[in-house]
């Protein structure tokens, strides 16, 4: 994990303490579902219920001799429970403890990076409520096309995180499983009641059918979530950065008192969190595709994904917790300026109703090719000589043959852009 961008709650997921403390207790259930079904004596349960534990220092230690991390533990924790130790770990494989903690530290990340979407979700649909009669310019290709309003802006935004919440929730599901059913998946050497008495306390499902490993496609989706996550977070920063650049100015992120913007010019303002957002964002697209890449292992297993995961998973766990925390800030005190969003709708002198203008003539009987040619011609004067659309209009004597200036002048009104703005809302469900 990037330590400069995790937050303590996610840290502590990832922690060796963790992952060994969730294999501990892959260990311990085991026992006790063996222990039920008459493999293991009850005084030798209770020694390794009370006395299970482990030194992490110690397992390293003895992982430097032996080279595998998981011997290393299962030693270690042996040391602590004494003789009934040889109960411990009986027909299963190293990845069926593996592999079960790992989908619970995954499972447990999961569910604070949907409280953090959640939180999300909420400032957006507060801003789309807020701001929802708000005009502003809409623009296509960066050039300004038809009014609409930053509310409708915010309120798409907290659609597209409903999805987001929605897939997380879907790959919170796909990765919630566990395995103990041994060397390559056949529970030869150990009874599938064991698994699923160890994945009922877990809070995880069995696998219905695994290798010696959880299938990587499982990993994958959740890492190719988490991206997901992390494109529609660099969308927003994008068009947060965009609207804030000098020549917009509509939208500012926060500036704090004591921020300096430059070392060498004091008077900037710079989206250097928004930025930090879109950066961090092609983090998590490189390492959902290392994660599709873990995907195709050799027939039952081979351990090439192992070196990988252990690095992309806690990483972009991290990575997108922050991203979510910051943009959440982001947007709690975003810096909005409605007139300078009325400024700019009006800078194109009216062009905004080119195509009311085109529509009205249609209506009128004219061929739209024509009516096109008609109104094509006065935009462009318009913008050439800086003079306002509707006074060329009324002064174009084809337009005026087919329109009076009462229904000319009643075309320039902005009402026109956002009037089924309740209705879009109340659609999504931002409004009743």
């Amino acid at each position: 994990m990037i330590s400069r961008y995790s937050l303590p709650e996610m840290e502590q997921v990832w922690t060796n303490e963790n992952r060994f403390r969730k294999m501990l207790e892959v260990e311990i259930r085991a026992c006790e579902a063996m222990n039920q079904l008459g493999l293991i004596p009850n005084d030798a349960l209770k020694d390794i219920q009370e006395k299970a534990d482990f030194n992490i220092d110690r397992i390293n230690e003895i992982e430097a001799v032996i080279k595998h991390d998981t011997v290393a533990f299962l030693t270690c924790v042996g040391e602590y429970v004494g003789d009934a130790s040889k109960y411990i770990h009986m027909g299963m494989t190293s990845t069926d403890v593996v592999d079960t903690a790992f989908c619970c530290q995954m499972k447990e990340s999961m569910d604070i990076l949907l409280a953090k979407a959640k939180a999300l979700r909420e400032v957006l649909a507060g801003l789309a409520v807020q701001y929802k009669d708000t005009l502003m310019m809409g623009r296509t290709h960066g050039i300004h096309a038809e009014p609409m309003t930053f509310g409708l802006k915010m309120g798409l935004w907290t659609l597209e995180m409903d999805r987001n919440i929605a897939r997380m929730e879907r790959a919170r599901e796909i990765i919630a499983v566990g395995k103990i059913s041994g060397a390559v998946g056949t529970f030869a050497n150990i009874s599938p009641k064991v698994e699923e008495y160890v994945c009922e306390k877990m809070g995880l499902k069995p696998a219905e059918i695994s290798t010696q490993v959880i299938q990587r496609d499982r990993h994958a989706e959740f890492m190719s979530t988490l991206a997901i996550v992390g494109c529609s977070l660099d969308k927003f920063a994008i068009e947060i950065r965009n609207l804030q650049r000098t020549d917009i100015g509509e939208v500012c992120e926060p500036f704090t008192k004591g921020q300096k913007g430059s070392s060498a010019m004091p008077h900037k303002k710079n989206p250097i969190a928004c930025e930090r957002i879109s950066g961090l964002s092609r983090v998590l697209r490189g390492n959902a595709v290392a994660a599709m890449e873990d995907v195709a292992l050799w027939h039952e297993r081979d351990i090439s994904h192992s070196s990988v995961e252990r690095m992309i998973i806690p990483d972009s766990c991290g990575i997108l917790n922050y991203m979510l925390h910051l943009f959440t800030g982001i947007m709690k005190d975003v810096v909005v300026f409605p007139a300078t969003m009325r400024q700019n709708v009006e800078k194109t002198l009216g062009l905004v109703f080119s195509q009311q203008v085109l529509l009205a003539l249609v209506n009128k009987g004219l061929l739209r090719e024509t009516a096109y040619a008609w109104v094509q011609r006065n935009a462009l004067k318009a913008w050439d000589d800086k003079t306002p659309f509707m006074d060329l209009i009324l002064a174009d004597e084809d337009i005026r043959g087919a329109l009076t200036e009462t229904e000319i002048k009643e075309i320039f009104n902005y009402d026109y852009h956002v009037k089924n703005i309740d209705y879009i809302f109340r659609r999504a469900g931002l409004i009743e």
